[in-house]
């Protein structure tokens, strides 16, 4: 019983170093590309700063990344991953797709946050002579604050089913655990505690997310 423990325990704090590194380096990457893609939008679709080439081939580029199975992702990044961090397996390897996979889905989630800000809201700093770093980081950052909670809430929860994947070619955490001792061992229980862990885990990013975004929503 506390072999299983520490097994579960070990294998759930690297799912955990997994989800929030991967979490916070997919929003340095997908937070400036959606900004990107939303102020460089066609006038007609609120862009402020309209250049459709750049804001299509942008476009194209974050579709053709989400459209990566996630597997396969990350068998291409083994080189990367090997000159970041010295190797192509295991917790800290595994960050390094993940942090890519998730980006083009950070972007996407920025853009339509963004989008949903009031264009009464813009147009009026703008009438108020606010440059457009202004703009973006005094009004359409704080004014889609909520939306991006509960996008970054969503985007945590599919790293971790990112994350369980991963384990399935040596990426660590708690979907390896449930296939290399669960499967592969014939150990139905360290798979269902496995699972059980993982659903805990995505119930409560889940609800902090929700709580945190209504919070923001309700002191508007």
């Amino acid at each position: 019983m506390n072999m299983l423990f520490d097994l579960v325990w070990n294998a759930t704090a690297e799912t955990l170093m997994m989800v929030f590194s991967s979490t916070f380096f997919s929003l340095l990457l997908g937070l400036p590309l959606g900004i990107l893609l939303c102020i460089t939008a066609p006038e007609s679709q609120g862009g402020i700063i309209p250049k459709p080439l750049l804001n299509t081939v942008l476009s194209r580029i974050v579709n053709i990344l989400r459209s990566f199975p996630f597997i396969i992702l990350m068998i291409l990044l083994f080189p990367l991953s090997r000159i970041i961090v010295g190797t192509s397996i295991g917790t800290r390897a595994t960050i390094v797709p993940l942090s890519i996979a998730a980006a083009p889905f950070v972007a996407r989630i920025i853009e339509t946050a963004i989008k949903e800000v009031d264009p009464g809201v813009i147009q009026a700093a703008r009438a108020m002579g606010s440059t457009t770093l202004q703009v973006i980081i005094k009004v359409l950052l704080p004014e889609a604050m909520p939306s991006l909670v509960s996008g970054v809430t969503l985007t945590i929860i599919n790293l971790i089913g990112y994350s369980a994947m991963a384990g399935a070619i040596g990426g660590g955490g708690l979907g390896d655990l449930a296939i290399r001792y669960g499967y592969q061992r014939f150990r139905p229980d360290v798979m269902l505690v496995s699972v059980i862990v993982i659903l805990v885990l995505v119930e409560v990013i889940q609800v902090i997310g929700n709580t945190v975004s209504g919070r923001m929503m309700a002191r508007r």
